[in-house]
């Protein structure tokens, strides 16, 4: 067992409880005596009574516990009577383990010797989701990928609806360009986690699209959605530094490898019920060649995380332009879009007008003395193709920030034509696969 003072010495999983009237699934923990409850609502008008819906809330339950564990980060889990096979209790491991391998890196705190106790797999009922059309739920946030994937799915299938997690502007603001339907959840967490510092609690960033992708499973149950369709794309999976031989991975809840170990929870948990990325194979710049054409989204999307604060006072009302998310959104977009239209974007200058922002696209070209930052942003790979292609448009040929970054460049950028075409595993079938996919 660890010796770190740091850490507590058992998280508990008490219980979860599903509340129709109210639309309510309420998940409560404890670590060594401290009581954590966390409330997620959905519409009350939505299907509560169908039996798919104990077992979606039962896989939110598993996965949510994760905020309130990296509070003191003990070495025992103890699920204690909750329902959980050892193929579930093996996921939620690596799900820990992997999920909070940067909160551990930051926090200098391995968690290699983490256990996990109890579990009742007899009480593990599958239900099977049977359903004859294919009607489809994509969880949404508003950036150049939640958008590429809409407008591709919405074509093929009209069926098609929102899932979007709290109320956020910039979210709104781009979802009513889509014209579709929006299934809505807020997610409350216990308000002791906002007050870490005054607690002393531990602190550091935790998978949330994991928790997220559950909840979008529940919501896909309520509203008798037959899929869940995400859009992680094929440098998510790339890890952000590596320690030891082994990645660290900032966007771990976006990777191949928790797709393949959520979808393999599904399978025995909830089968029939289809979740996958619709960009899995594909980079980010085949994303942002597409995203270029789609001028209707320009004036609204958001991908900067300022925006998106866990507190509203403090979230940024546009684009703060000088943070790595935006450094990177201007370098991946700035082969496919004049100066012109991403200075629109960013309200007047964007990142590639100031040289000040230089260390910030090092980072994100692999430079040796800088580190690629924890944000989800592409691979350095990626980038580098980035900058040859922007530097290579006729308006942008003069601009010194480029300029500069060419010049510094060690290494060629390698193919290009690879990061236009599909590359890599992927679970898309037919019909939400591009064309390419199908020959």
């Amino acid at each position: 067992m660890s010796s770190d003072d740091r850490r507590g010495a058992r998280f508990t999983y008490e219980g979860v409880d599903i509340s129709p009237s109210t639309g309510e699934v309420t998940s409560r923990y404890s670590l060594d005596g401290r009581s954590f409850t966390e409330v997620v609502h959905l519409p009350g008008e939505l299907d509560w009574n169908q039996p798919a819906v104990a077992t979606a809330a039962r896989i939110l339950f598993l996965l949510s516990g994760i905020s309130y564990y990296k509070t003191a980060a003990p070495p025992v889990i103890d699920l204690g009577e909750t329902p959980a096979t050892a193929e579930e209790i093996a996921f939620l491991r690596e799900f820990y383990v992997e999920g909070l391998g940067e909160f551990s890196y930051v926090n200098d705190l391995p968690l290699d010797d983490l256990q996990i106790v109890g579990g009742r797999p007899d009480l593990v009922q599958p239900v099977a989701w049977e359903h004859t059309e294919e009607r489809p739920l994509i969880p949404f946030g508003g950036g150049i990928d939640s958008v590429v994937v809409t407008e591709l799915t919405k074509q093929r299938l009209p069926d098609s609806s929102l899932f979007i997690a709290g109320r956020y502007d910039p979210i709104e603001a781009t979802a009513a360009v889509t014209g579709l339907p929006i299934v809505r959840a807020t997610r409350t967490l216990d308000p002791q986690v906002l007050r870490s510092g005054e607690l002393g609690f531990l602190n550091g960033h935790v998978p949330v699209t994991g928790i997220i992708s559950a909840i979008a499973v529940l919501a896909a149950v309520l509203d008798s959605r037959t899929s869940v369709i995400m859009s992680n794309e094929w440098s998510a999976s790339s890890p952000t530094l590596e320690v030891d031989g082994h990645g660290i991975n900032h966007q771990y809840s976006k990777s191949l490898d928790f797709e393949s170990g959520f979808r393999r929870l599904l399978d025995g948990a909830l089968p029939g019920m289809r979740y996958f990325s619709a960009l899995r194979p594909y980079s980010e710049l085949w994303v942002a060649e597409r995203f270029a054409a789609m001028t209707e989204y320009h004036p609204v999307f958001r991908s900067c995380n300022r925006a998106f604060h866990v507190d509203p006072a403090r979230r940024a009302t546009g684009w703060c332009g000088e943070c790595d998310k935006c450094a990177f959104i201007d370098l991946i977009l700035s082969p496919f879009m004049s100066a012109e239209q991403l200075r629109a974007v960013f309200g007047g200058t964007e990142p590639l007008d100031r040289a000040d922002l230089l260390p910030r696209f090092r980072g994100l070209l692999g430079d040796t003395a800088a580190t690629k930052p924890f944000e989800c942003v592409g691979d350095v790979g990626e980038c580098r193709v980035a900058l040859e292609l922007a530097v290579a448009r006729p308006d942008r040929a003069a601009n010194p920030v480029l300029a500069q970054l060419v010049a510094e460049q060690r290494a060629a950028a390698g193919p290009t034509d690879q990061y236009f075409a599909a590359m890599g595993e992927h679970f898309i079938e037919a019909p939400y696969a591009t064309d390419d996919l199908l020959v």
